[in-house]
């Protein structure tokens, strides 16, 4: 039996939507548990902030934003307290932004979160269709994490 032919424009908007269901759905519950003010944005951001902190460039240039634009990103966050700016053990004159523990609280709820939403859809979908998801999705995606998604939809 073949299976019937679906159009190509379907498959972007069915990830897109898979997507922003589970985005939506951790958000929610984000909200929940005491971080109401998180958005989308700022999860790209964390991200990109990473582990070992980045400067205001380099965070530019992992969002594929510019410098400034990353400087108010950072500057919402400050105010947030998901980051802070601090002098960079290299360079006396530079700032590194660099998670504070609610910073940390926020990534590792989103990972948990994250961890449940999956389990639904082993529950909804079952555990052998979500694995084949997800590695189709390997065979076809880039390797690497890209957090520039932020600039990548960016109208200009």
């Amino acid at each position: 039996m073949t299976s019937p032919v679906t159009p190509g424009y379907e498959l972007p908007l069915l990830l897109f939507g898979g997507f922003r269901t589970l985005i939506d759905r951790l958000h929610e519950e984000l909200a929940r548990q005491g971080h109401a003010d998180a958005r989308p944005a700022h999860g790209f951001a964390l991200q990109a902030v990473g582990p070992a902190g980045a400067t205001a460039s380099e965070l530019g240039r992992r969002l594929g934003v510019s410098k400034q634009a990353a400087g108010k990103t950072v500057d919402r966050l400050v105010r947030l307290g998901y980051v802070e700016r601090v002098a960079s053990e290299a360079d006396a004159r530079a700032k590194v932004v660099r998670l504070t523990p609610l910073g940390l609280d926020l990534l590792n709820r989103s990972a948990a979160i994250f961890d449940e939403l999956r389990a639904e859809w082993v529950r909804t979908l079952g555990p052998e269709r979500v694995t084949a998801v997800e590695a189709a999705l390997r065979v076809v995606v880039p390797p690497g994490l890209r957090v520039d998604a932020l600039a990548w939809f960016a109208a200009e």
